[in-house]
């Protein structure tokens, strides 16, 4: 090859302006700011947070999610590292994104600040959520870490006193709304303010292996709610620890759930409703909750809805419950109430196809089975098979309660529900 010295000058000197424009280039491309059109990672660390606990890195969060959000990689990972707490106020994540499979994997512990008074933006409209994820399809929340609500201060009754928050105006946890695809898993929620997980208009909404905790005696709150959710399949929880309300509410809207594996104990069990308040018309259909165990809870499975309501609850399947020492394992009660001013009223919300399969325990209460149904609207086609439950306290036995109620039971059945005819068939 020929050597620069060999090469005419005019060639050399082209060549050498060639290369030395080339370092150029090179030394100013590095110094640009990076595409994010193929990244893959984006660690919050790299967009400011400090994770301490008293930093505010809510600023970092949303940086790392816009540019994870705008990525045009496959699979984009938003990521929390372990060891740290970061500090967060409300904050809304909110798509639709480029990416159908974006994840954010959590594995250090966010926090939100402990004094009501500290939340920004926080008035009677805005203190709905802590953290809302929206219009985001594919999406996976997951990883090892912990989602504290810090809530133990909204609980007080006297939370009036606080400056921008209402009375009961307490915030959920963590919001997914309007996205589709979605993956919850691995996680734990802790001290949320009000419920610690809000499922809202989403469709194929998969959550694994959840730990919730809440400490006894705080401020009654279900833990994990569903609105307008469809396609919510093989919700698994694994254990929801000294839950204070409901563990799971079901509420207006949701169709096509599938609830199993639960451990569920001390609060109210797993609750469909309160549907039908104020008169308005409500609907839940098609929902399977199997393989669930209730410990010292003042309820198991329960349909609860108020008188004057309008719509259904219909196709629900209650199956493989065993229950230990809690009060009403089964109850289905048209006519709610929360308070005490409540009027007697003709319309209900109408109930429907329920079959209660192979529930087992033991129950504080006398009245192990309820059944509290309008006359205008019986509850229809009620079907009871392989039912054992005994009082907790040696030496009495249970009973049930029976009211406008209409269905079929097998021979199985202990206490016995006379109201239900007796069908070897079952």
């Amino acid at each position: 090859m020929a050597t620069l010295a060999a090469l005419p000058a005019a060639m050399a000197r082209i060549l050498l302006c060639l290369f030395v424009l080339a370092r150029v280039c090179s030394s100013i491309g590095s110094q640009l700011p990076v595409d994010n059109d193929g990244k893959k990672f984006f660690d919050i660390i790299e967009y400011g947070a400090v994770g301490d606990g008293w930093t505010d890195d809510t600023k970092a969060f949303k940086k790392a999610w816009n540019d994870a959000c705008e990525s045009k990689a496959s699979v984009p990972t938003m990521h929390i590292p372990q060891n740290k707490t970061y500090l967060l106020q409300p904050l809304v994540l909110r798509g639709p994104c480029n990416s159908q499979n974006l994840t954010i994997q959590i594995d250090g512990t966010l926090a939100a600040p402990g004094d009501p008074s500290a939340w920004q933006k926080c008035d009677e409209k805005s203190c709905r959520h802590w953290i809302m994820i929206g219009d985001v399809d594919g999406l996976s929340v997951l990883g090892s870490g912990a989602i504290d609500g810090n809530g133990s201060e909204w609980w007080d009754h006297s939370l009036c006193r606080h400056r921008h928050v209402g009375c009961g105006k307490k915030p959920t946890g963590l919001v997914i709304d309007k996205c589709n695809d979605v993956r919850l898993s691995d996680l734990t929620f802790k001290d949320s303010p009000q419920m610690h997980i809000a499922i809202e208009r989403s469709t194929r909404v998969h959550a694994a292996n959840l730990t919730i905790a809440s400490p006894r005696g705080t401020v009654p709150t279900p833990t994990v709610s569903t609105s307008n959710a469809l396609d919510m399949s093989g919700f698994i929880t694994v254990a929801l620890e000294q839950a204070c309300d409901d563990c799971i509410s079901i509420g207006n809207g949701s169709a096509h759930l599938d609830i199993s594996r639960i451990t569920c104990g001390p609060g109210h069990g797993v609750s469909i409703g309160s549907l039908g308040k104020h008169g308005s018309r409500e609907t839940v259909e098609d929902v399977r909750v199997r393989d669930v165990h209730f410990v010292g809870t003042s309820n198991g499975v329960r349909i609860k809805t108020w008188q004057g309501g309008k719509g259904y609850a219909r196709d629900i399947v209650f199956e493989r419950i065993t229950v230990s020492n809690s009060s009403h394992p089964i109850i289905i009660d048209q006519f709610y109430c929360d308070h005490q001013d409540c009027k007697n009223q003709t319309s209900a919300v109408e109930i429907s196809n329920v079959t209660y399969s192979q529930v087992n325990g033991t129950s504080r209460a006398k009245a192990a089975v309820e059944f509290a149904c309008s006359n205008r609207h019986p509850c229809r086609d009620i079907l009871m098979k392989d039912i054992t439950l005994n009082l907790t306290a040696k030496g009495k036995e249970t009973t049930s309660y029976c009211s406008n109620v209409r269905g079929r039971r097998n021979s199985n059945i202990f206490p016995s529900i006379s109201c239900l005819e007796e069908d070897e068939d079952l």
